[in-house]
């Protein structure tokens, strides 16, 4: 027999926009940092008072806690209205916004320039972003060299910073000096020389999708005083908004072929210990070699060091000044993703394309989605850093390119947020919103890359309850602590000291995984600990030298950990091996998968390698071949719940545990789960319906066993402890038999475009697109009337199956509001049926798909945007002539059946 999860049905969401008020007692107040946020583009700055107060009105009132503004490019036509960037209107614009923002309780972030990434027109050549290079010159014995010193006819801007020669015997010669400007006239003596010539170079890149006032070069991201030229525009007009602004966003690094800057090489002697110009044949040697690899490694760090401690260290020591966070997506770096994600107040994480899932219902066709790139392990790195950090807040950058445009239904977004939350992230962002004035036709301006959040999208119907559903489970998700257990070394060095084709910038990519994580011991150890229900977090070298034990945990700037996991590591520095070899001898339990074989690195390798080999002899560290059997003989266990299929994140509240579970399988769960904490009693929430109950529960030693029932997409959270005032949860059951309902449905269109259709019926529901070319090319929201008689049966509760909804619905029975559907399953609960002459009222709303391929087919243009317009998922011409008509309104049959308690 099929069962269900049923709610409390003396508290069906009434509302558009259900906040919880009756969630778990003990967390904080729902304030605008819980609710979601958004990207909010602002075209061509050409925004004006109005309509700034109109959008941020919208956005408030659906339940948006706050706007990221990021100028872009312009609209086609609207040129007199733009506005330069920091210029005294568009501060005017900015101050103006967030006096708005505060009288409506909502709060701003925004970009340290327009576009991505950081640079602009304050960017000189000299702070632009930089690349090494380099020339060869060959000499033979007793041969003169007299020529330019200078790079080929392609690269329009390249200091000579350095000329080296390198004997055939071995000898080292540093011919800098013996240039008189450009001009080398020098002779090679007694052996044949190979020359290298240094040059400071230019990417030559510009802003990304710059707005008015803000072309330029990118900056140079290694550089503090590059770093501090930049921000002085910002200084000169920022004092009046301190404290003003909540963060300051940077997004992910996309400072292509940047490789190198000015001082390089004296930081490079800081950080290594060496002089590097002294082993420029390994550094650009082709071979695949120990030391040319060691050399590379080596030069892969710095720049890591300089992006940390250079820019971004800096970057937000100078935000912090005017009393705002920063934001930070680190991914894309050549850096330590822990370490750069850290450095930041606000980790930010991203997720690109559409993810499969085994919800049934849940559509994915080919034609509509990218591939996703949102893989639990990368996403952990961000939130991992934020958790061994003491970060509070983990956000995301929401649903880029979840479909293709006008193509998102609400029921897609959910499971994909739930993925972001099941990971660590707490502070969601949609990917986006763009600020459109009431005078731009439909469908507004648009960004060429999101899930439109706006009033100009249909789903903004339903999305009200979305955005509930997402502030309480933020609520929760911000409350008390994370509740990891384990830590996983990331063995970073084992990508830097690889050949990696002679790349010596190398990009640490959500796009490319298979470069530089699929495949590795430690995305095998991560993913097999998280499918066993072991909650883990990364750390770095960085941490680890932070690290302390007390009762014999490892203790972090974020928190406690039981265990520490080194994957198979073919690196390892010599002070990360001693730290956690001390940290073992005080308690800690850390336990290695292998032995590491090597340190990375040039400088002193030999003698270190020696060290690390007699630590690990005398210390007599064994590796383990089973991870899982290791930590359970220290008491790690994990949660086994996800034999269920369920997924979970815990939390930590007061002593007391906080359970996020989620469906995402194809199968009901309707039975007593285990959770590793003894708990007197269990509170289950359902934040979708933001209602909560006592589950029933069973004791198991140490273990308690929860009654939890949840269908493909659903998803509940549990707190362990007391909780006052409290009914019981209601489980209940179907009963064997369904009833259609049948009838003569009256279809009536409300609201939306081209043009209102006229009305119509259906005896059999199918696509409302087969009434007529109106209704065909109608987006918008119509409503479903049926009189019905109850069905013969003796139960007083019901479950209204909507069956297929194209795309979310709210619904009427007898004039009484019972509810919203706009995720799969589409179910709401029915109560008080009448015997005879029943009204049921479903108001559905479709997608804009429809309305815009008929808006194309006419040839009506609406892509009139600067720079890219508008493309398609795959960034090729956007052209919605060619798409077939989207299904719309209710398509299958309309169900009730009969309940039981349980």
């Amino acid at each position: 027999m099929k069962k269900l999860l049923i709610l409390n049905l003396l508290l069906l969401l009434i509302g558009s926009t259900a906040f919880a008020q009756n969630s778990f007692s003990g967390l904080p107040e729902m304030t605008n940092i819980q609710k979601p946020w958004t990207r909010w583009w602002w075209m061509g700055n050409a925004v004006d008072k109005e309509n700034l107060r109109d959008n941020l009105i919208q956005l408030s009132e659906a339940g948006i806690g706050g706007v990221e503004i990021t100028p872009i490019y312009g609209v086609k036509g609207e040129e007199e209205k733009f506005i330069d960037y920091l210029s005294p209107k568009w501060m005017e614009m900015l101050d103006y916004t967030l006096q708005t923002a505060d009288s409506l309780g909502i709060q701003v972030d925004m970009v340290l320039g327009t576009g991505w990434p950081y640079g602009g027109p304050q960017v000189s050549r000299e702070d632009a972003a930089t690349k090494l290079i380099v020339r060869k010159y060959e000499v033979k014995k007793n041969e003169r060299i007299k020529e330019k010193i200078q790079p080929n006819d392609k690269e329009d801007y390249a200091n000579l910073k350095y000329l080296v020669a390198y004997g055939h015997q071995g000898t080292y010669l540093d011919l800098t000096d013996e240039l008189e400007g450009d001009e080398l006239n020098w002779k090679a003596k007694k052996e044949h020389f190979t020359l290298y010539a240094i040059f400071v170079g230019k990417t030559g890149q510009h802003v990304k999708r710059s707005a008015p006032g803000g072309k330029g070069f990118t900056l140079d991201h290694y550089s503090k005083k590059a770093f501090e030229n930049y921000a002085q525009p910002f200084d000169e007009v920022l004092p009046p908004f301190k404290n003003r602004i909540r963060a300051i966003f940077n997004d992910s690094y996309e400072v292509y072929g940047s490789n190198f800057t000015p001082e390089f090489f004296e930081k490079f002697e800081t950080y290594r210990g060496y002089d590097l110009k002294k082993h420029l044949p390994e550094l650009f040697s082709r071979m695949n070699t120990e030391l040319a690899n060691r050399v590379k490694g080596d030069y892969r760090e710095t720049l890591s060091d300089l992006l940390l401690n250079d820019f971004n260290k800096p970057w937000t020591d100078w935000t912090n000044g005017y009393g705002f966070k920063t934001k930070l997506q680190a991914h894309g770096s050549p850096g330590n993703l822990i370490d750069l994600y850290a450095s930041a107040d606000i980790p930010e994480c991203e997720t690109f394309g559409s993810m499969p899932f085994d919800i049934p219902g849940l559509r994915r066709k080919a034609e509509n989605i990218r591939n996703g790139d949102a893989d639990p392990v990368m996403l952990k790195f961000s939130s991992s850093a934020g958790h061994i950090a003491g970060r509070p807040l983990i956000s995301s950058e929401s649903f880029t390119w979840l479909r293709d445009h006008f193509k998102t239904a609400l029921s897609q977004t959910k499971p994909e947020a739930e993925e972001l939350l099941l990971n660590g992230v707490n502070h969601m962002f949609f990917h986006g919103t763009t600020y459109s004035p009431e005078r731009a036709a439909w469908p507004g301006w648009k960004f060429y890359a999101s899930v439109n959040m706006s009033p100009n999208n249909t789903i903004w119907e339903d999305a009200p309850e979305m955005f509930s559903y997402l502030a309480n489970s933020q609520q929760i998700l911000q409350a008390g602590n994370p509740d990891n257990e384990i830590l996983v070394y990331w063995p970073i060095y084992d990508v830097w000291n690889r050949q990696l084709n002679n790349q010596l910038f190398f990009q640490f990519k959500i796009h490319s995984l298979e470069e530089w994580l699929h495949g590795t011991s430690f995305y095998e150890i991560s993913t097999n600990l998280m499918k066993k229900g072991y909650g883990i977090d990364f750390i770095s070298d960085a941490f680890i030298a932070e690290a302390k034990v007390k009762n014999g945990e490892l203790q972090l700037p974020g928190g406690s950990f039981k265990a520490l996991v080194v994957p198979e590591a073919k690196y390892i520095p010599l002070e990360t091996l001693e730290k956690l070899l001390q940290l073992k001898k005080e308690g800690a339990t850390i336990i290695f998968k292998a032995l590491p074989q090597h340190v990375p690195g040039l400088k002193d390798f030999r003698s270190k390698e020696k060290q690390l080999v007699q630590l690990l002899k005398s210390n007599r560290i064994q590796p383990q071949q089973n991870i899982d059997e290791a930590l359970q003989a220290a008491n790690v266990k994990p949660e086994a719940l996800v034999n269920t299929g369920l997924k979970y994140i815990r939390r930590e509240l007061n002593g007391e545990k906080l359970y996020f579970l989620v469906n995402h399988t194809a199968k009901n769960v309707d039975k007593f789960i285990s959770i590793q904490h003894h708990a007197n009693q269990v509170t289950l929430f359902d934040a979708l319906n933001n209602i909560k109950g006592k589950a029933r529960i069973q004791q198991d030693g140490t273990i308690t066993k929860v009654w939890v029932q949840l269908e493909p997409g659903e998803s509940i959270f549990l707190k362990t402890g007391r909780e006052d005032d409290i009914e019981d949860w209601l489980y209940v059951e179907e009963e064997n038999e369904s009833f259609e309902l049948t009838g003569t449905w009256k279809i009536d269109f409300l609201r939306g475009g081209p043009t209102l259709p006229s009305s119509g019926d259906m005896k059999t529901l199918t696509s409302w697109t087969n009434l007529g070319t109106d209704a065909e090319n109608f987006s918008g929201t119509a409503s479903y009337e049926l009189e019905f008689d109850a069905p013969k049966s003796n139960v007083k509760l019901w479950r209204l199956d909507l069956g297929e909804v194209r795309e979310s619905a709210k619904v009427w029975l007898n004039g009484d509001y019972v509810g919203s559907s706009w995720s799969i399953p589409h179910q709401l609960i029915l109560k008080n049926l009448n015997e005879k002459n029943n009204t049921l009222r479903i108001e559905v709303t479709n997608l804009p798909a429809n309305r815009i391929r008929a808006k194309e087919n006419r040839g009506e243009e609406w892509k009139i945007f600067y720079e890219i317009n508008m493309v398609n998922k795959d960034y090729k011409e956007f052209d919605a002539t060619q798409w077939e008509v989207t299904p719309s309104g209710l398509v299958t049959p309309v169900k009730l059946i009969p309940l039981k308690k349980k």
